[in-house]
């Protein structure tokens, strides 16, 4: 999702991440036609500062709005875009730092947008060598589809945590359907299940308009969405995170004190969900 500078920062880009630690390099693969992964980018240091301070409860002045720095990243990652659309070089290198530790065996990796994402800003306990994040903002379902391979199953987890949807909706990489999104989502729990991985199935959160693209009116395309992820689910008997239902207004928007725009929560918004997580994390590992 990219309307405001709060996720402008973490657009889809051929890059590392820098959310992490460093990690050892990873042995370049073979290029066909150039290296897309070369050079990295490097997201400022006080571009990270400015995320954190959008999930701080504490009172404390929140930092000016890095306009120069989130400008400049902006033009940097538009171009590195072209050379790596679905972002397999995002996380390159912290998936090879994963592959050389063990493996934990109650390993579940979450995958997702800027929702995904930006949960480590608001709860960076959350996640670790047994919680993998690899959320992109920005990111459609056919993006996420492109990657899974490489950011999921090569992680070897027990569980996937799959959320997106809305980026599609808001045609972000084009025009699409929500059939298309549903055959996105499909393919990846098929995915899943050809090596064994367990899926919980996550609901998008409500959304009653796009700041970055205003003339929709996303509402029914959203509801309707949530009514197919929680067929599907039970067709497949997937374990559900219902996110939409608690967070919703009747009228299909995002609760006001939940969220720091209308589409992403705020650290209370994510206070609310991850009790949602964790019943789901619970039942899906009890299987």
């Amino acid at each position: 999702m990219k309307h405001t500078l709060v996720t402008a920062a973490f657009l889809t880009a051929g890059c590392t991440s820098t959310v992490h630690p460093p990690a050892p390099a990873l042995t370049p693969a073979t290029p066909l036609a150039g290296t897309p992964c070369d050079p990295p980018l490097v997201v400022p240091p006080v571009i990270i500062d400015y995320m954190r301070s959008q999930f701080d409860t504490s009172g404390a002045p929140r930092p000016p709005v890095p306009a120069a720095e989130f400008a400049t990243l902006q033009k940097a990652q538009a171009d590195l875009k072209a050379n790596d659309w679905a972002a397999l070089c995002y996380f390159r290198t912290d998936n090879a730092a994963l592959a050389a530790r063990p493996v934990p065996a109650d390993r579940i990796v979450f995958m997702g947008d800027s929702i995904t994402q930006s949960w480590l800003f608001a709860h960076p306990d959350f996640f670790g060598p047994a919680r993998v994040n690899r959320g992109i903002s920005g990111q459609t379902t056919p993006q996420m589809l492109l990657r899974f391979k490489a950011d999921v199953l090569a992680l070897k987890p027990v569980a996937v945590h799959i959320l997106g949807g809305v980026n599609d909706i808001a045609g972000n990489t084009g025009p699409t359907t929500l059939e298309d999104v549903e055959n996105n989502i499909m393919s990846m729990v098929e995915l899943a299940k050809a090596r064994g991985v367990k899926v919980i199935l996550a609901t998008p959160l409500p959304a009653a308009k796009f700041n970055w693209a205003p003339q929709l009116k996303p509402t029914e395309s959203v509801a309707s969405y949530v009514e197919w992820v929680k067929a599907y689910a039970a067709e497949q008997d997937l374990v559900v995170a219902d996110y939409f239902t608690p967070l919703a207004t009747p009228d299909g928007a995002m609760k006001a004190e939940l969220t720091l725009d209308g589409i992403h929560p705020n650290k209370v918004g994510y206070d609310m969900i991850e009790p949602v997580t964790q019943a789901a994390i619970a039942k899906v590992l009890a299987r």
